[in-house]
């Protein structure tokens, strides 16, 4: 086999074109029908799911699933928010979206934990280095045992005939009727009335799964932002790209927050299997998580407050 013919590294499994997708992403103005834009949206993450997928498969990066865990959870969210737009079988691929989500979103959990575990545990004493090394490795193993289940999702039948699904509904049309207006600014009053009402019931000191709610809701008032950004004029679409960046901000101070949850609970769990060298490691990692999550909440109102802001500059009856 010459150079010409080795395949590229990280070449996609499958390509656009044999989903019926162009040679490049397709593109919408300001102009265009709403389905329109849902489509170009669509096209734009199954292009990103694929070019991460073969990442995904061999595991030398866990940016890979990452980000094909991103582009998946996008497009879960363009389905829910106006699927309906591109035919009445989009809500049954946002269905298999989840079933794969579920998978990559496993593996993800772990490459997350056993990241923050290595950085945490590279600060302890040399003698304790050991017992926190074999701390690590029973994540590591768990780590293996969902990465196969992974990898079988991903070459099963079923992905391959979600793919093809996807592709469908992605493709443009020869005509597309003019019978929606695209989303707007005005669009995202709904999803930032849902986050504000959430956010103004929740208690002094909020459970930990109401905080993770809020990440939840943030995530679908930032993606609804950047399905109305395309439409806007300049000034507006800077006014969305300052929400956008806040509600990013405020997922990345929750996801802090419900780590540090996940891993304190984990540290827990694994107290009663594992040798008292390594349980007292574990709960060494477990004081500082719960001192982790206490500086978030100390910390989560005022980011919301600038999502808040930037979400009434863009619309004030937002």
């Amino acid at each position: 086999m010459t150079a010409e013919t080795l395949p590229r590294k990280n070449a996609p499994s499958t390509t656009p074109a044999a989903l019926g997708l162009g040679d490049r992403p397709a593109k919408a103005g300001p102009g265009d029908p709403a389905a329109t834009h849902v489509r170009v949206k669509l096209d734009v993450e199954i292009r990103a799911l694929l070019a991460h997928e073969p990442g995904t498969k061999s595991g030398a990066d866990p940016e890979d699933l990452h980000q094909m865990r991103v582009a998946l959870r996008r497009m879960r969210s363009v389905l829910k928010l106006s699927g309906r737009l591109v035919g009445p079988d989009a809500e049954a691929v946002r269905a298999e979206l989840g079933w794969l989500g579920q998978s990559l979103g496993e593996v993800r959990d772990y490459d997350v934990l056993i990241g923050h575990l290595r950085e945490v545990v590279a600060e302890f004493e040399v003698r304790d280095q050991p017992a926190a090394r074999r701390l690590v490795s029973k994540f590591v193993t768990e780590r293996g045992v969902a990465k196969r289940r992974l990898t079988r999702a991903l070459a099963s039948p079923r992905y391959a005939s979600l793919l093809q699904d996807l592709g469908r509904l992605a493709r443009q049309p020869a005509t597309e009727e003019a019978d929606e207006r695209p989303q707007t600014s005005a669009d995202l009053a709904k999803p930032h009335r849902k986050l504000a009402k959430a956010v103004k019931t929740l208690p002094a000191d909020p459970p930990d799964d109401d905080l993770h709610a809020l990440r939840i809701y943030g995530k679908k008032l930032r993606y609804a932002a950047e399905m109305a950004k395309p439409a806007a004029k300049k000034k507006q679409a800077e006014r969305i790209q300052r929400l956008i960046k806040a509600t990013k901000n405020f997922q990345t101070v929750l996801g802090d927050h419900q780590d540090a949850c996940v891993a304190a609970d984990r540290m827990r769990g694994v107290v009663a299997s594992v040798d008292s060298e390594v349980a007292f490691i574990a709960g060494r990692i477990a004081e500082k998580e719960l001192l982790r999550r206490a500086e978030v909440r100390a910390a989560w109102r005022d980011v919301w407050a600038e999502v808040d802001e930037a979400a009434q500059a863009v619309s004030p009856r937002i």
